[in-house]
């Protein structure tokens, strides 16, 4: 196994990983924007207000997600797996 190879494992898998958290960072991201606009319009600075739509909606987009997030992690393992007699040389 040769420093390409490693090179072209780790940035793959971090590839994937960015990949699949993005989803749910947006989704996290947009809620807690909107939940912002409507404190700072309505003067309410709760700071449980936060936490509740963001957890409903990362549960949400990861019932929605999570078939294609497993599938693709699954993929990659097979690949890597599959090639496994290469990397050990």
């Amino acid at each position: 196994m040769t420093v390409d190879d490693v090179v072209t494992i780790a940035s793959r898998a971090l590839y994937i990983i960015i990949k699949l958290s993005a989803p749910i960072l947006l989704i996290s991201l947009i809620i807690g924007l909107i939940i912002s606009i409507f404190q700072t319009v309505t003067s309410i600075q709760e700071q449980t207000l936060t936490f509740v739509p963001k957890i409903i909606a990362v549960f949400l987009g990861l019932m929605l997600l999570g078939y294609w997030m497993l599938s693709t992690l699954r993929d990659y393992m097979t690949e890597l797996w599959s090639n496994f007699g290469q990397y050990i040389r």
